[in-house]
């Protein structure tokens, strides 16, 4: 059973962890749900919401690390965004952190689930001509960059998914972030997104430490092959497979909970 739980929770870390590198997102709008609800079909351990933003939260502080390396040649990492978005979004996601331990399991996953709809929702959005944008002519509404980063950083932390899967939408459509930079600044402000809401995970002992270690191994692993192979990718390819990702989970989570 040991190795069976070791195989499983690797496997579902290998693959959120991938996505994570490829898409620039942290992995979670995809981990959660499999953390959720693939153990228990193998007769595995049944995680409570709690259990699976505290292994979520501390999991994605590793991939993102990956998916940043991976892309830090090329100009594709935006500076002044990662730092404007980076340090509001941090400020949010420790205090959704923090405050999850008063939610309902309910209230967690009903958040999760208006989270998810909403990047749904934005995704399917035309996003003509952002990828004709040259990398260094690339400007950007700090004011709006910084709020809404704030808002998504309390929602996200609340579920220790870091926020990647609200944050690509919002950068590809309100800001009009090119889609490669969008991919590999978001994992940056994800990564500093996630120390935010770990700490809030750790801090309000939300964390189970073995299957975390597990999925940490398997990010490490897979984000950066990920990322390389996000760069071959066509752009509108990438917009597609997140579109239809979340969108996916959003329906998932909303059958549950209704």
């Amino acid at each position: 059973m040991d190795f069976l739980f070791i195989i499983t929770i690797f496997l579902i870390g290998f693959i959120g962890s991938y996505i994570s590198g490829m898409l620039g997102i942290g992995g979670s709008i995809i981990k959660y749900p499999m953390l959720l609800y693939i153990p228990p079909l193998f007769g595995l351990v049944s995680f409570s919401a709690h259990e699976v933003s505290g292994i979520s939260a501390i999991q994605v502080f590793f991939a993102t690390i990956g998916g940043v390396w991976a892309y830090r040649k090329g100009g594709y990492l935006n500076k002044k965004l990662i730092i404007n978005m980076g340090s509001s979004i941090l400020i949010g996601s420790f205090i959704g952190g923090y405050g999850s331990k008063l939610m309902s399991e309910g209230g967690i996953n009903f958040t999760y689930g208006i989270l998810a709809l909403i990047a749904a929702v934005m995704m399917f959005i035309p996003k003509k001509g952002i990828d004709d944008i040259p990398l260094n002519e690339v400007t950007f509404n700090k004011w709006v960059a910084g709020a809404l980063a704030l808002i998504v950083g309390i929602g996200a932390g609340i579920v220790g998914a870091a926020g990647a899967f609200l944050l690509v939408p919002i950068m590809l459509v309100v800001l009009k972030i090119p889609t490669r930079m969008t991919i590999a600044s978001s994992l940056a402000i994800t990564f500093i997104s996630s120390i935010g809401s770990t700490v809030g995970k750790i801090t309000t002992g939300q964390v189970d430490y073995y299957p975390a270690f597990i999925m940490i191994v398997a990010s490490l692993i897979a984000s950066p092959l990920g990322a390389m192979a996000g760069k071959r990718v066509n752009t509108k390819v990438l917009q597609v497979i997140l579109a239809v990702l979340i969108l996916a989970t959003a329906l998932k989570i909303w059958m549950d909970i209704l």
